[in-house]
């Protein structure tokens, strides 16, 4: 158990955990979610107390908990997952609740705890979904010898979020009994390392530049193809065109390499791969589409999901952007060969 004194600083586990949508429920269901709410908080103590944790404090429609270690945390979370999803809960329907789990030094006073790992972790459970349980890379390398069986860890990479100077590597804590499959994490943006390196310095094409600008203004752009012979750099300056303004997306933009593909189906495929949609019993753009539909009621922007760089026949390409064109989910793609 985490002990009760109160020295100037101590190396714990910290799991932040809230309810997605909480907001629109409450509105909804304003006396049925006070009973949900009882629920969820019968539930969520239950796992942590059971797994040698101790609640902190409550943060609105979730809680701030303290772990003696990490694997203890892995532990609380698995269990209080399970019982959220077998839960009866009538008129409003499941609650969906993201967590995130970091280890670090923090001060404690008054029976509460301070500092820059505690900001890191509500960060990293802030760009997690409902059902989602997500880690830090120092988490993660504390427990990834001593996961429960049957439980793996997903690398979903690194990732800017909101208010820290240092981007984080972020995990998921993977069960073959539950939801696996999500939207990206809601950071501030894919790093630009995650393009391709550019082989030389970029030199000129301001204008080429600028009108790739102007039409990722335009809300009703949803896919901008560039054409032209092979081999005059029409990847390259969509890559360039792509790391100048990453940050103006919330989202940000990714490079999914499409070389490889020689149809729509396997165009799709690797764009849904690309987005961390890995396991769907639905057709592939209809689970992207419904995803993004979901993704855009949190966020009001939707950045570019995807920097396609693709091979294959235009005849491919133009099913495909008239199949996706619809998608929030593919907001925004830039197509270079």
């Amino acid at each position: 158990m985490v002990t009760t004194g109160e020295p100037a600083s101590q190396t714990l586990a910290f799991l932040f955990t809230d309810i997605e949508g909480s907001t629109r429920l409450w509105e909804q269901y304003r006396d049925r979610m006070k009973d949900a709410l009882e629920c969820h908080d019968a539930i969520l103590r239950e796992a942590v107390e059971g797994s040698n944790g101790q609640v902190v404090k409550s943060t609105g429609d979730g809680f701030m908990v303290v772990f003696a270690s990490a694997a203890d945390g892995v532990s609380a979370c698995l269990k209080a997952q399970h019982d959220l999803a077998s839960a009866s809960w009538g008129e409003t329907g499941s609650l969906r609740v993201r967590m995130a789990l970091h280890v670090g030094e923090a001060a404690r006073r008054n029976g509460d705890y301070f500092g820059p790992t505690l900001n890191r972790a509500a960060r990293v459970m802030s760009a997690g979904h409902g059902g989602q349980v997500l880690l830090s890379a120092a988490a993660a390398a504390l427990v990834v010898d001593q996961l429960p069986e049957g439980t793996t860890l997903r690398d979903l990479g690194e990732h800017r979020l909101k208010d820290l100077g240092r981007p984080e590597r972020v995990f998921q804590l993977v069960h073959p009994d539950l939801p696996a499959s999500f939207p990206p994490l809601a950071a501030l943006s894919r790093r630009t390392s995650e393009f391709p390196g550019e082989p030389s310095a970029f030199v000129g094409r301001a204008a080429e530049l600028k009108k790739i600008r102007e039409r990722l203004e335009d809300e009703s752009v949803r896919l901008l193809t560039l054409t032209g012979p092979g081999g005059i750099g029409k990847t390259r300056l969509a890559l360039h065109a792509a790391a100048d303004q990453v940050d103006r997306f919330e989202d940000g933009a990714v490079f999914v390499d499409l070389s490889a593909a020689r149809d729509s189906a396997s165009m799709l495929a690797a764009i849904a791969r690309r987005l961390g949609l890995h396991e769907t019993r639905e057709p592939l753009l209809d689970e992207l589409a419904r995803r993004g539909a979901a993704r855009s009621r949190r966020a009001s922007v939707l950045g570019p999901a995807a920097l396609i760089a693709q091979r294959g026949s235009r005849t491919s390409v133009g099913r495909t952007a008239r199949s996706i064109r619809g998608n929030p989910a593919l907001r925004r793609a830039r197509q270079g060969s």
